[in-house]
């Protein structure tokens, strides 16, 4: 099973939906497709559709899924690396009103970098970024969590 999120904006990202639902009725996707597709009226008559799932649900979903197609939300992309999945993440861009800045493409650009994600700028070329997929290996996620805690209570503790 494929999950596909959009996270929960109050704006639509049907560009990558509308990508993803091109590859299924291509066959380039045999596996089914659920999609959490947020604040979007996007239908579908060949993926499972939800605006939104709890968060047990979507950690489930994160779980048994073999592939993650995102947005290029943090939350998201850290979620599905913690569970050891390959992640295709795509920016929402300010240009398509999809958000109020382009802060996304440097998050798919560091995760990208680092070793973890697949970027995926341009939805229209997820035929590539599915071969890719087929043999990335993901950097094993390592948390930087407990040194920038360490590095405030120093900074709180000498000033």
């Amino acid at each position: 099973m494929i999950f596909v999120t959009v996270g929960t904006q109050d704006v639509n990202f049907d560009r990558l939906l509308n990508a993803v639902q091109k590859e299924v009725k291509k066959g380039n996707i045999k596996e089914e497709v659920i999609v959490q597709s947020g604040n979007s009226k996007f239908t579908s008559d060949v993926m499972k559709v939800s605006n939104f799932f709890s968060p047990s649900e979507y950690k489930e979903l994160i779980k048994k899924s073999s592939l993650v197609i995102t947005h290029a939300g943090v939350g998201t992309i850290i979620d599905a690396v913690n569970a050891n999945k390959v992640v295709i993440a795509s920016p929402r861009l300010a240009k398509y009103k999809e958000a109020t800045n382009d802060h996304q493409l440097q998050i798919i650009k560091k995760f990208s970098d680092m070793g973890y994600i697949i970027p995926l700028k341009d939805p229209n070329k997820l035929e590539n970024a599915l071969k890719e997929a087929t043999i990335f290996k993901p950097k094993k996620y390592v948390s930087n969590t407990e040194n920038m805690v360490k590095l405030i209570e120093d900074f709180i503790d000498n000033n």
